[in-house]
């Protein structure tokens, strides 16, 4: 059985930094494209980023210039490295396949005050 465990998450204030980590068992990490997702009070989850297999990356175009995803295959871990963070990036973030495949795990809050 899959298991993702977001962690990094915290209060932040604008124009700060955080760096997310989610980190995967039970199943071959490497050939599945990943992303990171937000879902904000009252809001429906959206899609932050994703990561190909190869590392090719998109990215939702708010978030564009300020956030970074990265994957390190071998420790069946994903990043998302968070710079310029706003008010509007406050969300709880989950990490999943990116045809969200798999069960969602706790996530991570993400506060960022003005």
């Amino acid at each position: 059985q899959v298991q993702l465990v977001e962690s990094g998450g915290g209060l932040v204030q604008a124009g700060g930094s955080l760096r997310l980590s989610c980190a995967a068992s039970g199943t071959i990490f490497s050939i599945n494209p990943m992303a990171w997702f937000r879902q904000a009070p009252g809001k429906q989850r959206e899609k932050v980023a994703r990561i190909t297999s190869g590392g090719s990356t998109n990215y939702l175009d708010s978030v564009k210039g300020r956030f970074t995803i990265s994957r390190d295959n071998a420790k069946n871990t994903m990043y998302l490295q968070m710079n310029t963070l706003t008010p509007e990036d406050t969300a709880v973030y989950y990490c999943n396949t990116d045809r969200s495949m798999w069960s969602w795990g706790q996530g991570t809050q993400v506060t960022v005050s003005s």
